[in-house]
């Protein structure tokens, strides 16, 4: 595969301002940048993780996927080119903003903007997180992960599972179609919602520590519509986790002890239990909300079956490749 990870995000937004205080105060990047209408934003070595620029409607402006080497940049491009998708080489002047020393763009079907790059440059001072946490799980797996709107799954698995190589780890039918891919140990380091619609459903950071998030979810209590799911653990990645809403009306996930995989064995399989083990509960939709209703069935009926999400223990191969930068 030439993609290795989630190397960065870019979001389009008209509130740079509150971007800063959700970005530091309750996710606790490190603000490095605040050049005219663009925020960036650390995670760890990396000059840059989160991109935020005035431009556009308030959605996702693109995903920066990382490849291992010009080599691979240079097969993934012509592995697009040759399934008729249009690749653009960019030059200097983007790579430098991007922080990057190569970099291509392209669309999926559903017009989201993918941008593919090598030698990502690492900054020369230690990463200082905008509040006290332990640090981001990133390294070799990559910033975290992306989920997205699609009109129609079906039209749209092809180009990510074929075309760019993405490996499904698993999915689900109901209450609506749900698919997840990994391109290294994250279980998933993209996924997508059959939900008609189109757009960022939600990012995904993952901490290093539990008390992290429990402390996150503190704040995030405090802020406007702070929490859109309560604190909750996932029945497929583990993850435990609560979502909050971002500046942009988006949803940020952010959790803590998600299973490590090992891409070279894993078999996809299809999920029956729902989304959540338990918690999760949808706020940001009315009490009677007919997706929010389904949701808590679902975990009900999942207590009843007495179904348990095994405990964080990654894969001892995969976690000595994994970087922790605190």
């Amino acid at each position: 595969m030439s993609i290795a990870s989630l190397g960065y995000i870019g979001v389009n937004s008209s509130k740079l301002d509150d971007w800063d205080g959700f970005a530091t105060q309750l996710l606790g990047m490190q603000k490095v940048d605040q050049g005219g209408d663009m925020r960036l934003f650390r995670m760890d070595d990396r000059k840059q993780r989160l991109i935020v620029t005035g431009e556009g409607e308030e959605n996702l402006a693109f995903m920066g996927w990382e490849t291992n080497s010009a080599a691979d940049l240079d097969a993934l491009a012509s592995r697009l080119e040759n399934a008729g998708v249009a690749v653009t080489w960019h030059g200097p002047n983007l790579a430098d903003a991007r922080h990057v020393a190569r970099l291509i763009s392209f669309h999926d079907p559903d017009g989201n903007r993918l941008e593919a790059f090598c030698g990502p440059e690492i900054a020369s001072d230690g990463f200082l997180s905008g509040r006290p946490i332990s640090g981001f799980k990133t390294g070799s797996l990559g910033m975290g992960h992306v989920v997205l709107h699609v009109a129609n799954v079906q039209g749209i698995l092809h180009f990510y599972r074929d075309i760019l190589g993405f490996n499904v780890t698993d999915y689900g039918q109901t209450p609506y179609p749900l698919y997840f891919f990994h391109v290294n140990g994250r279980h998933h380091s993209f996924a997508m919602v059959g939900s008609g619609r189109k757009g960022i459903h939600h990012f995904m950071v993952e901490l290093l520590s539990l008390d992290d998030v429990g402390q996150g979810y503190d704040i995030a209590q405090g802020r406007d519509e702070g929490v859109a799911y309560s604190l909750g653990r996932h029945s497929n990645d583990h993850m435990l986790s609560f979502y909050t809403k971002t500046p942009s009306q988006f949803f940020v996930e952010y959790g803590w002890g998600a299973q490590v995989i090992d891409p070279q064995t894993w078999e996809p399989f299809e999920t029956h239990e729902g989304p959540s083990t338990w918690g999760h509960e949808r706020l940001h939709l009315p009490e009677d909300d007919p997706v929010r209703t389904k949701m808590r069935e679902m975990r009900h009926a999942t207590a009843q079956n007495g179904f348990r999400a095994a405990d964080p223990k990654p894969n001892c191969a995969w976690l000595d490749s994994i970087v922790h930068n605190e």
